[in-house]
């Protein structure tokens, strides 16, 4: 027998819920089918860059609003708070980034993203796409809120909603918390998010303990002597010189780390000259360094230094010349999830969805995040899992010689949009159940 737990409004549809969990997977089902399948195609079709979410915001504010909570918006410029109070009990935050991507989407889809933004970096109109899931993400967060609106009768506390703005530039998880966040709402007990992957199956949930990696953004600055392309002995070519650097630092993790240490230096940018019998007076290197611990962070800093400074000595440039090693202040730490409470998010999600659908797939590469910054005190436990993406059909046809499956930020990036949304609701609301449930 089954008990109604409350009426879910909106402009499409009205959904009644049973009293037990077990049933929450038709609840979400209908959901998505009514509503959120809609909602996750206008996403997808309307990214917004970082830093300029406006209609986004707007709609998830509005959204929130729907569902019957108190909204806050411009938080750390374009972010979102919503809170809906139910009585004492801990105060949970589940967050989701909201940006898109300056990529121009070749997915083939249907409703492939045609729009266009001019960039606040290069005042430029590029193209825009979800190419890292993110429409998946507030999506999901809208559903989670309908149903935890409807299903107040089972839990008790505050539910803070985020909407997070600039995940993609490293920035909008500091530029919340530098707008007060926590002393405006409160500082979270518990605070959750989860990322889609599409290198995961669909209709998973993976948890591990250390699902991203740490990030620091370093520039090397060549200095150099400029002169004529027919007379290189009259300069000091730094060309030259940027491309040794680049060479040498590949050794930094196949040489001077175990071979079990996590670590990537990439160099993602090398600019110089204008001419091509001009040797430039400089050449400009920027990098990206990740690491999963402080030891091997310092490590590969330390390391990219000692290369840049000492080939420019090997070339010989003057000490007043020698290259100039920029690490950026915005570092971003590896998310380091609380086991205590993610194994009892584990066993949580295996009682309500089915253990055959709960993983613990380590992480394929060293992608970063900035809910990192979200889980530090004076929040207490914090939890980050993975919700798979990709259709197993789609690992089959790869497997078998077909189309690769596209990874994320490429313009062939695609998400199977019902059993993503689906699962990160679901997943979402029973934890949601689990740690403020009667």
């Amino acid at each position: 027998m089954h008990k109604k737990l409350g009426a879910l409004v909106s402009a499409f549809v009205v959904i009644s819920y049973p009293a037990f969990a077990g049933e929450l997977t038709d609840s979400v089902k209908t959901d998505y089918d009514a509503y959120l399948a809609d909602l996750w195609d206008h996403f997808h079709q309307n990214p917004e860059l970082s830093l300029v979410e406006f209609r986004t915001a707007e709609r998830m504010a509005k959204e929130f609003r729907d569902a019957g909570f108190e909204v806050t918006e411009q938080v750390g410029g374009t972010g979102v708070v919503a809170v809906l109070e139910n009585g004492n009990g801990p105060l949970v935050m589940m967050r989701a980034d909201m940006d898109g991507l300056p990529v121009e989407e070749k997915s083939g889809l249907p409703n492939a993203s045609r729009a266009q933004q001019r960039s606040p970096i290069t005042g430029e109109v590029v193209n825009t796409m979800h190419a890292c899931g993110h429409d998946v993400h507030i999506t999901s967060l809208v559903g989670t809120a309908r149903h935890m609106a409807a299903r107040k009768n089972d839990w008790s506390g505050t539910l803070m909603l985020v909407v997070q703005p600039a995940e993609e530039r490293g920035m909008g998880a500091t530029l919340m918390l530098e707008d007060k966040i926590w002393e405006r709402f409160g500082a979270p007990d518990y605070a959750l998010a989860f990322h889609v992957d599409a290198v995961l199956p669909a209709g998973t949930v993976n948890l591990v303990p250390r699902p991203w990696a740490g990030v620091d953004s370093v520039d090397i600055i060549v200095h150099g002597v400029a002169g004529h392309g027919a007379r290189p002995h009259q300069t000091k070519d730094p060309i030259v010189i940027a491309s040794q650097i680049v060479t040498a630092l590949q050794t930094l993790v196949s040489r001077e780390l175990s071979p079990r240490e996590p670590a990537v230096v990439t160099v993602g940018s090398f600019h110089a000259g204008t001419k091509h019998n001009i040797i430039p007076d400089s050449a400009h290197l920027q990098l990206t360094v990740r690491n999963v611990n402080p030891d091997t962070r310092k490590a590969l800093l330390d390391g990219i230094e000692r290369i840049a400074v000492n080939i420019g000595r090997a070339a010989g440039l003057p000490e007043d010349k020698l290259p100039e090693v920029i690490v950026d202040d915005d570092y971003t730490p590896p998310v380091i999830n609380n086991m205590k409470l993610g194994e009892r998010l584990r066993v949580a999600w295996g009682d309500e969805m089915g253990a055959d659908i709960v993983t613990a797939i380590p992480a394929k590469g060293m992608a970063g995040e900035d809910f990192s910054r979200f889980m530090d005190p004076p929040v207490g436990a914090a939890v980050y899992w993975q919700v798979g993406g990709t259709l197993a059909e789609d690992f089959e046809r790869e497997a078998a010689g077909g189309p690769a499956v596209a990874g994320h930020h490429s313009p062939l990036f695609k998400i199977a949009p019902e059993p993503s949304v689906r699962v990160g609701v679901e997943s979402t609301v029973v934890a949601l159940l689990e740690l403020m449930g009667d």
